[in-house]
């Protein structure tokens, strides 16, 4: 690629490499998108206004050009855009386009008030979610030549229960704004997605679980994704805990509260279990195995989960007057920030280190790559 570029003028050097990009980018790269925006609700809840609103023009920037780029692939390199749709490790990393589209509606409603702008996100969110859905699992079940367990799983398989609870979430949030009768549709579909949210999970975090414990595990292996273990436990949590502050609007809600209540308390234990356990194989795999720690559009991945456990901890703490809690979403928007620029400044070198050497910057091709 070098040697190529060093023959080419300046402008085809910059259309080769571009070609490149293109060809290559990651299909969860949208997860950019959710951790700018979740970091931005984190922000907003212990009072930086200022950085919340930074944060969400940069998500909506991100929003657009990721939108664009992913357009343009789909004309130019439409092979290429199936193969990753029905590819096992690549496939769910698509999913993060349903729930950008649903953490950008959701930072409408909550900080602009513009409940119309997150109505029409929540509708993008719907249809991406029907398309993506049936389209990925339709190809796992049916095509012929499939991965064993250990090479065809990872963490990233559970975006789509953070796809499918980001709708629940945005949808208990217009619920909250829209009058009868709409009302209660909007807080049936939430309450149905939640559900739903929650069984897809005991299914896959089944499945990963058992890979973790019964096949070989490399450093490799552990890529950032694993951390929405955390990242769907926590989204389910602030799905009920908006749930909980509807009842009171839906008789149907009210009459299962104890339900709600308990499984919202579930989700958020099992969550933060899994925070020193994912801290832990951290240690096990950039420490004592020295794995290289390099930017990857896959460590998006890793901050989101981070800032929605502090929202989401906020949010459970309001509905359950759990006082007691109020500490710990303080500290983790703190550290959600914190990750989140760490990560933004490892973009920008990235970037800097494309336009200056003229390589192409892509995940590495692995057999854990998404």
């Amino acid at each position: 690629m070098l040697n190529l570029w060093s023959q080419k003028s300046p402008r085809t050097g910059d259309a080769i490499l571009f070609a490149s990009q293109l060809r290559s980018l990651s299909p969860a790269y949208f997860g950019m998108v959710m951790a700018t925006g979740i970091v931005s609700l984190a922000a907003n809840q212990i009072g930086f206004g200022i950085v919340a609103w930074v944060l969400f023009a940069i998500a909506g920037m991100a929003y657009l050009v990721l939108w664009w780029l992913t357009i343009i692939r789909i004309i130019r390199y439409p092979r290429v855009v199936f193969g990753d749709l029905i590819d096992h490790l690549r496939g769910p990393g698509f999913f993060t386009m349903v729930a950008a589209s649903g953490v950008i509606g959701s930072e409408c409603v909550i900080m602009a008030g513009a409940t119309t702008a997150g109505l029409v996100f929540w509708f993008v969110a719907v249809l991406l979610w029907i398309i993506l859905t049936y389209t990925i699992f339709t190809a796992f079940t049916v095509k012929e030549e499939k991965p064993s367990l250990d090479k065809g799983i990872n963490g990233a398989w559970l975006l789509a229960v953070v796809a499918t609870q980001s709708i629940a979430v945005l949808a208990a949030l217009l619920a909250a704004h829209t009058p009868q009768p709409h009302r209660l549709d909007l807080n049936f579909l939430a309450l149905s997605m939640w559900l739903w949210g929650g069984m897809l999970y005991i299914w896959m975090m089944s499945l990963i679980f058992y890979r973790y414990t019964f096949f070989r595990f490399e450093p490799g292996d552990l890529s950032p994704p694993y951390w929405i273990n955390m990242g769907a436990m926590a989204i389910s949590t602030l799905a009920g805990s908006l749930l909980i502050v509807n009842a009171a609007d839906a008789w149907f809600l009210n009459s299962i509260a104890p339900f709600i209540k308990g499984f919202t308390i579930f989700y958020w234990a099992t969550g933060t279990w899994w925070i020193p356990m994912l801290v832990i194989l951290g240690i096990w795999r950039h420490v004592y195995k020295r794995f290289p720690l390099a930017y990857d559009p896959l460590y998006w991945g890793a901050v989101f989960p981070i800032g929605m456990y502090a929202v989401a901890t906020h949010q459970m703490a309001a509905a359950l007057r759990f006082d007691f809690l109020e500490l710990l979403p303080q500290v983790f928007s703190y550290a959600a920030m914190l990750v989140w620029l760490v990560t933004f400044v490892a973009f920008l070198r990235s970037r800097c280190k494309t336009t200056r050497t003229g390589t192409s910057l892509h995940p590495r091709k692995g057999k854990r790559d998404v």
